[in-house]
């Protein structure tokens, strides 16, 4: 054989040697892709849940501020207060009702994930809302602004303390993700 043939046949050879090469990387490649979108890491499963406890912890407590903002300005303003007011009043109970029944779903999610401490501090909050929906409602007089403002301000602090665990966990969740 000639040199030229031996060259041509060696280059030939290594071409396709190559070309195999990157089929096998891309298939690869496509494979691991697709398998980790079709199937999350448990890290990313993790991190989804606790997005969405955090999601449902905001709705209960956008829905909380107006429960509290129409509870306190029936109370000042006793019998003077607009019977439109009491029947928004009575649909904000019901919403909070409803995100109460989303919130124990939380609950369960964080339970189910092994978030114990996370649990029991979102526990504490919705105890304290609870508590405060005992002791401030519509039509009662004899408490002050301040008592109300107080009672408020337990129920911001324990969900502070809640956001700061949520925020670490993640944050050690995204770490090592």
């Amino acid at each position: 054989m000639e040199m030229e043939t031996l060259i041509q046949l060696g280059e030939t050879s290594l071409k396709m040697g190559f070309g195999a090469l990157i089929a096998v990387f891309s298939g690869w490649f496509m494979m691991r892709r697709s398998a980790n979108l079709t199937n999350p890491p448990r890290e990313n499963r993790r991190l989804l849940i606790l997005e969405e406890v955090s999601s449902q912890v905001g709705a209960v407590t956008h829905v909380f501020a107006k429960y509290s903002t129409l509870v306190v300005e029936s109370i000042q303003l006793g019998d003077q207060w607009h019977i439109n007011r009491k029947m928004e009043l009575d649909a904000v109970n019901v919403e909070l009702a409803t995100e109460f029944k989303k919130l124990a779903d939380a609950e369960s999610k964080l339970l189910m994930i092994g978030e114990k401490n996370l649990e029991r501090s979102l526990r504490m909050y919705a105890g304290r809302i609870a508590q405060f929906r005992k002791q401030v409602y519509a039509g009662r007089k004899d408490l002050t602004n301040e008592q109300i403002n107080e009672l408020k301000q337990s129920i911001y602090q324990v969900r502070e303390q809640f956001y700061d665990i949520l925020s670490r966990k993640y944050d050690r969740l995204l770490a090592d993700a």
